[in-house]
Protein backbone atom coordinates (compact mmCIF):
# COMPACT_ATOMS: atom_id res chain seq x y z
CA UNK A 1 0.00 0.00 0.00
CA UNK A 2 1.25 3.41 -0.97
CA UNK A 3 2.21 6.12 1.75
CA UNK A 4 0.73 9.13 0.18
CA UNK A 5 3.50 11.16 1.98
CA UNK A 6 6.69 9.34 1.61
CA UNK A 7 9.46 10.11 -0.78
CA UNK A 8 12.35 8.41 -1.82
CA UNK A 9 15.30 10.60 -2.93
CA UNK A 10 17.98 8.59 -5.42
CA UNK A 11 20.98 10.73 -5.83
CA UNK A 12 23.09 12.61 -2.82
CA UNK A 13 24.83 15.14 -4.70
CA UNK A 14 24.27 18.80 -4.49
CA UNK A 15 21.27 18.76 -6.12
CA UNK A 16 19.64 15.75 -4.33
CA UNK A 17 20.93 17.09 -0.85
CA UNK A 18 19.64 21.05 -1.87
CA UNK A 19 16.19 19.31 -2.34
CA UNK A 20 16.56 17.19 0.70
CA UNK A 21 17.09 20.70 2.52
CA UNK A 22 14.24 22.49 0.79
CA UNK A 23 12.15 19.52 2.01
CA UNK A 24 12.68 19.78 5.43
CA UNK A 25 12.81 23.36 6.21
CA UNK A 26 9.33 23.37 4.01
CA UNK A 27 7.94 20.38 5.99
CA UNK A 28 7.09 18.96 2.15
CA UNK A 29 6.32 15.23 2.82
CA UNK A 30 6.61 12.77 6.23
CA UNK A 31 9.14 10.12 5.56
CA UNK A 32 12.07 10.79 3.23
CA UNK A 33 14.20 8.12 2.78
CA UNK A 34 17.64 8.90 0.94
CA UNK A 35 19.11 6.14 -1.32
CA UNK A 36 22.82 6.27 -3.08
CA UNK A 37 25.23 3.93 -4.30
CA UNK A 38 27.64 5.32 -1.44
CA UNK A 39 25.36 4.13 0.89
CA UNK A 40 28.32 5.68 4.13
CA UNK A 41 27.58 9.00 1.94
CA UNK A 42 23.56 8.49 2.29
CA UNK A 43 23.61 7.71 6.00
CA UNK A 44 25.86 10.65 6.74
CA UNK A 45 23.60 13.01 5.49
CA UNK A 46 20.50 11.23 6.71
CA UNK A 47 22.66 12.50 9.98
CA UNK A 48 23.14 15.82 9.00
CA UNK A 49 19.55 16.64 8.57
CA UNK A 50 17.93 15.00 11.42
CA UNK A 51 20.45 17.14 14.09
CA UNK A 52 18.27 19.99 12.45
CA UNK A 53 15.15 18.61 12.88
CA UNK A 54 14.48 20.79 16.23
CA UNK A 55 15.12 23.76 14.39
CA UNK A 56 12.36 22.66 11.73
CA UNK A 57 8.53 22.95 11.88
CA UNK A 58 9.01 19.54 10.53
CA UNK A 59 8.41 16.25 12.57
CA UNK A 60 9.60 14.37 8.94
CA UNK A 61 10.93 10.67 9.57
CA UNK A 62 14.66 10.53 7.36
CA UNK A 63 16.67 8.20 7.01
CA UNK A 64 19.10 6.14 4.29
CA UNK A 65 17.72 3.66 3.07
CA UNK A 66 17.98 0.87 0.23
CA UNK A 67 15.72 0.60 -3.27
CA UNK A 68 13.32 -2.03 -1.08
CA UNK A 69 12.27 1.11 0.99
CA UNK A 70 10.69 2.59 -2.22
CA UNK A 71 7.67 -0.55 -2.51
CA UNK A 72 5.30 2.06 -0.99
CA UNK A 73 6.92 5.94 -1.81
CA UNK A 74 4.45 8.09 -3.50
CA UNK A 75 6.97 9.72 -5.06
CA UNK A 76 10.59 8.94 -6.34
CA UNK A 77 13.24 11.73 -7.30
CA UNK A 78 15.82 10.66 -9.68
CA UNK A 79 19.17 13.09 -9.14
CA UNK A 80 21.09 10.23 -9.86
CA UNK A 81 24.00 10.64 -12.62
CA UNK A 82 27.91 10.89 -13.65
CA UNK A 83 29.62 13.49 -13.98
CA UNK A 84 30.89 14.67 -17.39
CA UNK A 85 34.89 13.62 -17.71
CA UNK A 86 37.19 15.91 -20.03
CA UNK A 87 36.91 15.48 -23.64
CA UNK A 88 33.77 13.60 -23.04
CA UNK A 89 31.30 14.86 -25.81
CA UNK A 90 27.42 15.20 -24.52
CA UNK A 91 26.48 12.05 -26.41
CA UNK A 92 29.00 10.15 -24.96
CA UNK A 93 27.76 11.13 -21.27
CA UNK A 94 24.56 10.57 -22.22
CA UNK A 95 25.01 7.17 -23.13
CA UNK A 96 26.57 6.31 -19.72
CA UNK A 97 23.84 8.06 -17.98
CA UNK A 98 21.60 5.16 -19.83
CA UNK A 99 23.30 2.77 -18.01
CA UNK A 100 23.15 4.03 -14.56
CA UNK A 101 18.81 4.95 -15.14
CA UNK A 102 18.94 1.80 -16.34
CA UNK A 103 20.21 0.52 -12.81
CA UNK A 104 17.96 2.48 -11.11
CA UNK A 105 14.91 2.57 -12.76
CA UNK A 106 14.97 -1.23 -12.81
CA UNK A 107 15.87 -1.44 -9.24
CA UNK A 108 12.80 1.11 -8.63
CA UNK A 109 10.06 -0.65 -10.20
CA UNK A 110 11.66 -3.66 -8.90
CA UNK A 111 10.87 -2.81 -5.51
CA UNK A 112 6.78 -2.66 -6.55
CA UNK A 113 6.67 1.11 -7.07
CA UNK A 114 3.36 2.39 -8.31
CA UNK A 115 4.12 6.04 -7.54
CA UNK A 116 5.57 8.69 -9.93
CA UNK A 117 8.74 9.27 -10.93
CA UNK A 118 10.41 12.91 -10.97
CA UNK A 119 13.47 13.28 -12.99
CA UNK A 120 16.28 15.89 -12.30
CA UNK A 121 19.25 14.50 -13.90
CA UNK A 122 20.00 16.51 -16.90
CA UNK A 123 19.59 16.55 -19.89
CA UNK A 124 15.86 16.68 -18.15
CA UNK A 125 13.69 15.71 -20.86
CA UNK A 126 15.96 13.04 -22.03
CA UNK A 127 16.30 11.23 -19.05
CA UNK A 128 12.79 11.43 -18.32
CA UNK A 129 11.77 10.05 -21.63
CA UNK A 130 13.95 6.91 -20.83
CA UNK A 131 12.88 6.86 -17.13
CA UNK A 132 9.62 6.50 -19.34
CA UNK A 133 10.87 3.96 -21.61
CA UNK A 134 12.43 2.29 -18.92
CA UNK A 135 9.53 1.64 -16.27
CA UNK A 136 6.97 1.37 -18.95
CA UNK A 137 4.47 3.75 -16.30
CA UNK A 138 1.94 5.93 -17.34
CA UNK A 139 3.58 9.21 -19.03
CA UNK A 140 1.14 10.98 -16.47
CA UNK A 141 3.55 9.54 -13.33
CA UNK A 142 6.34 10.27 -15.31
CA UNK A 143 7.62 14.14 -14.79
CA UNK A 144 10.94 15.84 -15.51
CA UNK A 145 11.65 19.40 -13.73
CA UNK A 146 11.27 20.83 -17.32
CA UNK A 147 11.68 24.30 -17.25
CA UNK A 148 9.79 24.82 -13.92
CA UNK A 149 13.18 26.76 -12.73
CA UNK A 150 13.47 28.46 -15.86
CA UNK A 151 10.11 29.70 -15.31
CA UNK A 152 10.96 30.84 -12.28
CA UNK A 153 13.87 33.05 -13.28
CA UNK A 154 11.90 34.50 -15.65
CA UNK A 155 9.56 35.55 -13.87
CA UNK A 156 11.58 36.94 -11.18
CA UNK A 157 13.47 39.14 -14.00
CA UNK A 158 9.96 40.19 -15.68
CA UNK A 159 8.81 41.44 -12.13
CA UNK A 160 12.16 42.90 -11.07
CA UNK A 161 11.91 45.09 -14.48
CA UNK A 162 7.81 45.55 -14.08
CA UNK A 163 8.16 46.34 -10.41
CA UNK A 164 5.60 43.67 -9.59
CA UNK A 165 5.52 40.69 -7.37
CA UNK A 166 6.92 38.00 -9.34
CA UNK A 167 3.87 36.01 -8.07
CA UNK A 168 2.06 38.35 -10.40
CA UNK A 169 3.53 37.55 -13.49
CA UNK A 170 2.04 34.68 -16.05
CA UNK A 171 4.84 34.20 -18.35
CA UNK A 172 6.52 30.49 -19.08
CA UNK A 173 9.82 28.97 -20.71
CA UNK A 174 9.01 26.00 -22.58
CA UNK A 175 10.81 23.78 -25.05
CA UNK A 176 14.14 21.32 -24.28
CA UNK A 177 15.66 22.82 -21.21
CA UNK A 178 18.52 23.95 -22.61
CA UNK A 179 19.90 26.21 -25.41
CA UNK A 180 16.37 26.04 -27.46
CA UNK A 181 14.11 27.25 -24.68
CA UNK A 182 12.43 30.04 -25.38
CA UNK A 183 9.59 32.40 -24.69
CA UNK A 184 6.07 32.47 -26.05
CA UNK A 185 5.38 36.41 -25.43
CA UNK A 186 2.49 36.11 -27.09
CA UNK A 187 0.68 34.29 -23.66
CA UNK A 188 2.85 36.48 -21.73
CA UNK A 189 0.97 38.73 -19.02
CA UNK A 190 1.22 40.84 -15.84
CA UNK A 191 -1.66 40.18 -14.02
CA UNK A 192 -3.98 39.66 -16.85
CA UNK A 193 -2.80 42.68 -19.23
CA UNK A 194 -0.63 41.30 -21.95
CA UNK A 195 3.20 41.94 -21.39
CA UNK A 196 2.81 43.26 -25.72
CA UNK A 197 0.41 45.63 -24.70
CA UNK A 198 2.20 47.13 -21.70
CA UNK A 199 5.19 47.93 -23.59
CA UNK A 200 2.93 49.47 -26.82
CA UNK A 201 1.13 51.71 -23.83
CA UNK A 202 4.67 52.87 -21.69
CA UNK A 203 7.05 52.78 -24.99
CA UNK A 204 9.12 55.63 -22.62
CA UNK A 205 9.26 54.06 -19.59
CA UNK A 206 9.80 49.86 -21.14
CA UNK A 207 11.41 48.83 -23.90
CA UNK A 208 10.99 45.35 -26.01
CA UNK A 209 14.63 45.27 -26.02
CA UNK A 210 14.52 44.68 -22.54
CA UNK A 211 12.45 41.53 -22.84
CA UNK A 212 15.09 40.01 -25.68
CA UNK A 213 17.89 40.69 -22.67
CA UNK A 214 15.38 38.63 -20.47
CA UNK A 215 15.05 35.53 -22.18
CA UNK A 216 18.33 35.25 -23.01
CA UNK A 217 19.63 35.87 -19.15
CA UNK A 218 17.22 32.92 -18.52
CA UNK A 219 18.86 30.73 -21.05
CA UNK A 220 22.22 31.60 -20.06
CA UNK A 221 21.80 32.01 -16.47
CA UNK A 222 22.95 28.27 -15.40
CA UNK A 223 26.24 29.05 -17.24
CA UNK A 224 26.94 31.56 -15.13
CA UNK A 225 26.04 30.71 -11.99
CA UNK A 226 28.29 27.50 -13.05
CA UNK A 227 31.49 29.37 -13.97
CA UNK A 228 30.91 31.20 -10.81
CA UNK A 229 30.37 28.54 -8.65
CA UNK A 230 31.00 25.28 -10.39
CA UNK A 231 27.04 24.07 -10.36
CA UNK A 232 24.18 25.10 -9.89
CA UNK A 233 21.73 23.28 -6.67
CA UNK A 234 19.60 25.83 -4.55
CA UNK A 235 17.09 26.74 -7.24
CA UNK A 236 16.45 23.57 -8.94
CA UNK A 237 16.28 21.61 -5.75
CA UNK A 238 13.45 24.38 -4.37
CA UNK A 239 11.96 23.62 -7.87
CA UNK A 240 11.47 19.63 -6.96
CA UNK A 241 10.26 20.42 -3.48
CA UNK A 242 7.85 22.58 -5.50
CA UNK A 243 6.90 19.98 -7.95
CA UNK A 244 6.08 17.70 -5.01
CA UNK A 245 4.07 20.26 -2.98
CA UNK A 246 1.93 20.07 -5.76
CA UNK A 247 1.45 16.32 -6.28
CA UNK A 248 1.56 15.66 -2.47
CA UNK A 249 -1.38 18.08 -1.93
CA UNK A 250 -2.99 17.72 -4.72
CA UNK A 251 -3.12 21.47 -6.01
CA UNK A 252 -3.54 21.32 -9.15
CA UNK A 253 -1.26 23.97 -10.22
CA UNK A 254 -0.14 24.68 -13.43
CA UNK A 255 3.90 23.91 -13.55
CA UNK A 256 6.20 23.92 -16.81
CA UNK A 257 7.34 20.35 -15.91
CA UNK A 258 8.75 18.10 -18.87
CA UNK A 259 5.90 16.15 -19.72
CA UNK A 260 5.10 13.49 -22.90
CA UNK A 261 3.42 15.21 -25.68
CA UNK A 262 0.86 13.44 -27.32
CA UNK A 263 -0.40 15.19 -30.83
CA UNK A 264 -0.04 18.92 -28.82
CA UNK A 265 1.36 21.01 -31.05
CA UNK A 266 1.57 18.46 -33.79
CA UNK A 267 4.12 16.48 -31.71
CA UNK A 268 4.41 12.66 -30.16
CA UNK A 269 6.50 11.06 -27.75
CA UNK A 270 8.66 13.55 -27.23
CA UNK A 271 9.21 14.79 -23.33
CA UNK A 272 9.45 18.58 -23.11
CA UNK A 273 8.73 21.38 -20.82
CA UNK A 274 5.67 22.64 -21.83
CA UNK A 275 2.73 23.72 -18.91
CA UNK A 276 0.58 20.68 -17.20
CA UNK A 277 -1.22 20.75 -14.22
CA UNK A 278 0.14 19.05 -11.41
CA UNK A 279 -1.95 17.00 -8.55
CA UNK A 280 -1.66 13.61 -6.82
CA UNK A 281 -1.48 11.32 -10.25
CA UNK A 282 1.24 13.64 -11.91
CA UNK A 283 0.15 15.54 -15.07
CA UNK A 284 -3.77 15.49 -14.77
CA UNK A 285 -3.79 17.80 -18.13
CA UNK A 286 -1.33 19.31 -20.19
CA UNK A 287 -2.41 22.73 -21.39
CA UNK A 288 -2.30 23.24 -24.92
CA UNK A 289 -0.93 27.25 -25.09
CA UNK A 290 -2.65 29.34 -28.14
CA UNK A 291 1.12 30.23 -29.89
CA UNK A 292 1.79 32.06 -33.09
CA UNK A 293 3.13 30.31 -36.15
CA UNK A 294 6.87 31.85 -35.29
CA UNK A 295 6.40 30.76 -31.33
CA UNK A 296 4.88 27.27 -33.09
CA UNK A 297 8.29 26.91 -35.09
CA UNK A 298 10.40 27.39 -32.26
CA UNK A 299 8.93 24.60 -30.36
CA UNK A 300 8.95 22.30 -33.21
CA UNK A 301 12.85 23.32 -33.44
CA UNK A 302 13.61 21.87 -29.73
CA UNK A 303 11.33 19.06 -29.95
CA UNK A 304 13.28 17.80 -33.31
CA UNK A 305 16.42 18.89 -30.90
CA UNK A 306 15.42 16.76 -28.31
CA UNK A 307 14.22 14.12 -30.68
CA UNK A 308 17.39 13.52 -32.70
CA UNK A 309 19.61 13.36 -29.59
CA UNK A 310 17.26 10.89 -28.04
CA UNK A 311 17.45 8.75 -31.46
CA UNK A 312 21.33 8.92 -31.32
CA UNK A 313 21.54 7.24 -28.32
CA UNK A 314 22.96 3.45 -28.11
CA UNK A 315 19.54 2.29 -26.72
CA UNK A 316 20.11 -1.03 -28.19
CA UNK A 317 22.69 -1.67 -25.45
CA UNK A 318 21.35 0.81 -22.77
CA UNK A 319 17.77 0.12 -22.84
Amino acid sequence: MTNNRKVALIGTGMVGMSFAYSALNQNVCDELVLIDIDKKRAEGEAMDLNHGLAFSHSSMKIYAGGYDDLGDAAIAVICAGVNQKPGESRLELLNRNCEVFKSVVNSITESGFSGIFLVATNPVDIMTRITYNLSGFNPSKVIGTGTTLDTARLRYLLGDYFSVDPRNVHAYIIGEHGDSEFVPWSQAMISTKPISKILSEHPHKFAPSAMKRIAEDVRCAAQKIISAKNATYYGIGIALTRIIRAILNDEKTVLTVSARLKGQYGQEDVFVGTPCIIGKNGVNRLIELDLTKEETDLLHKSCDILKNEFNSLNLTKNI
